[in-house]
C-alpha cells in the first residue's frame, strides 16, 4: 500500500477529503500529511447549513498521533465560505473540533493520559507545552459541561475545599447519588453558589429534594434564598455534627491533661485520638486497652460518654421520638459542668431542626468527603495549584463525571 493510501485509511478520510501527498522530514523527525478537498466540492455554512460559495482557503495544521518515533502533522488548505447571514466562515473538518490544533485521536490520547498524570507530565511525554496540555484539559471540561444533562439532580451535597493557605477556599456542589462534582465556585461566601443555582432551570431547582451540608451559615442562607422550600431540604451532616462535639471533648481533654500533668500525672498524654475515634473502628485489643480510660471518673470520660450517646440520635425512625431523645441528651450535656460540652450542646439545639431532617431525607455528606479525598490526591500529585481556575478545572476533569471525549458534531 502506498503512503497516501495508508494515511487515507488510518486517518479515516472520505469524500470530499483525500491525502494529496506525504512528506517525511527526517531532520525534523516529523511526517507531514497534506490533505485537500476535491475541487468543485459544494460546502455549507457551518452555522446555518446553507449551501454557499467558497470564498478562499486558509492553511491549517493539526498535531496527530505519532508515526512510530516521528511527530505527525496534518496539513490542509481549509475552505472558507461566504454566507449572506453569517459572513466569511471556515468550514468544519471531520478530523478535529472547531478551534483545536489537535486531531480528535490525538486529543483523546492526551485526555486518557491526563486522567492518569498531571499536565506537566503529559506535556513532557507527548512533546507538548504545558499550556497546550492545560488547553486540552480545559476544552475537555468545557465540552463535558456543555453536554451535561439538565435532568434534575434530587440530592446534592455542599462543602468547601481549601485551595491555598490563609483560609482560601473553593465551594463544591456534589451529586450524592452519582458521586460527581456538579459545580466548583470561588470562596465560601453566601454569594459563591448563587450563580450555580441561578443557572438551573425552574424544574431543576424544584427537583432538588435534599441538601447535605455542614452548619456554615452562608451556605444555608444561599439555599434558603435560591431553592424552593430550601429550609426544609437542608440536612446538617451527621459527621460534621459529631465533629463539633468531638472538638468539645478534645477541649475538655486538653484542659484536664494540663491540670493532671501539673501534678505529675501523665494518664491523658498521647490519648487524643482514642477519645475522638468512632468505637466501630477500634480493634478488639484497642477497645480493651481503652476501657480503663472510658470507664474512669475523668472529666474526659464523662465528655466522651456524652458524645457517644449522641450517635443514637440518627438511629431513630420518627422525628418526634428523636426530638424527645435529644431533649434528654441536652439536659445531660448542659448539666455536665463541662463548659465546652455545654457550649456545643447549645449550638446543636440552635440547629436542631436541620439535624432532624436527616430522619426524613436520610443523607449525609459521606460521598462529598470521598470526593474531597480524591481532590486532595489531585492537589498532592500536582504539588499544589497556584491558579484557582486550574484547580477548579482539575476538580471537574477528574471528579465531574463528564463526557470529555472530543467528537465532530
Amino acid at each position: 500500500m502506498e503512503d497516501r493510501a495508508l494515511y487515507q485509511t488510518i486517518l479515516g478520510l472520505s469524500e470530499p477529503w483525500a491525502v494529496e501527498r506525504v512528506e517525511l522530514r527526517e531532520a525534523e523527525q516529523a511526517v507531514h500529511v497534506f490533505v485537500e478537498a476535491t475541487v468543485g466540492t459544494a460546502f455549507t455554512c457551518p452555522d446555518c447549513g446553507t449551501p454557499v460559495p467558497v470564498y478562499d482557503h486558509a492553511e491549517r495544521r493539526w498535531r496527530h498521533l505519532d508515526t512510530c518515533q516521528f511527530t505527525t502533522l496534518l496539513v490542509a488548505r481549509v475552505p472558507r465560505v461566504q454566507c449572506g447571514t453569517h459572513g466569511v466562515k471556515t468550514v468544519r473538518v471531520p478530523w478535529a473540533e472547531k478551534g483545536s490544533r489537535f486531531t480528535l485521536l490525538f486529543e483523546r490520547l492526551a485526555i486518557a493520559w491526563l486522567k492518569e498524570a498531571t499536565p506537566t507530565a503529559v506535556a513532557r511525554r507527548l512533546g507538548l507545552t504545558w499550556d497546550e496540555a492545560r488547553g486540552i484539559q480545559e476544552r475537555a471540561v468545557r465540552r463535558g459541561r456543555a453536554r451535561r444533562s439538565h435532568a434534575p439532580v434530587a440530592r446534592i451535597g455542599i462543602d468547601e475545599k481549601r485551595f491555598l493557605k490563609r483560609h482560601q477556599y473553593v465551594s463544591i456542589v456534589v451529586d450524592l447519588d452519582e458521586a460527581r462534582v456538579l459545580h466548583v465556585a470561588d470562596d465560601r461566601r453566601a454569594e459563591s453558589l448563587v450563580p450555580y443555582f441561578q443557572g438551573l432551570t425552574e424544574a431543576e431547582r424544584m427537583g432538588i429534594t435534599a441538601i447535605a451540608m455542614d452548619m456554615w451559615e452562608p451556605y444555608r442562607k444561599t439555599v434558603r434564598e435560591q431553592v424552593p422550600d430550601g429550609e426544609r431540604k437542608i440536612v446538617f451532616d451527621k459527621f460534621h455534627v459529631l465533629q463539633h462535639v468531638g472538638v468539645a471533648v478534645d477541649t475538655v481533654r486538653k484542659a484536664e491533661s494540663r491540670a493532671l500533668a501539673a501534678e505529675g500525672d501523665t494518664t491523658l498524654q498521647g490519648t487524643k485520638y482514642a477519645w475522638l475515634r468512632n468505637p466501630a473502628s477500634f480493634t478488639r485489643n484497642a477497645w480493651r486497652a481503652f476501657a480503663a480510660l472510658r470507664e474512669s471518673t475523668l472529666q474526659s470520660a464523662r465528655a466522651w460518654a456524652i458524645k457517644e450517646s449522641l450517635r443514637h440520635l440518627w438511629d431513630y425512625t420518627y422525628v418526634g421520638a428523636a426530638r424527645t431523645f435529644f431533649q434528654r441528651w441536652y439536659w445531660w450535656a448542659t448539666h455536665s459542668r463541662l463548659a465546652p460540652i455545654i457550649k456545643g450542646a447549645r449550638m446543636l439545639k440552635a440547629h436542631l431542626e436541620n439535624i432532624l431532617t436527616y430522619l426524613i431525607h436520610r443523607i449525609t455528606n459521606a460521598v462529598t468527603e470521598g470526593l474531597n479525598a480524591k481532590i486532595q490526591w489531585i492537589k498532592f500529585g500536582a504539588r499544589g495549584f497556584r491558579n484557582r481556575e486550574s484547580f477548579k478545572t482539575a476538580i471537574l476533569f477528574h471528579c465531574g463525571g463528564l463526557d470529555l471525549e472530543p467528537r465532530v458534531a
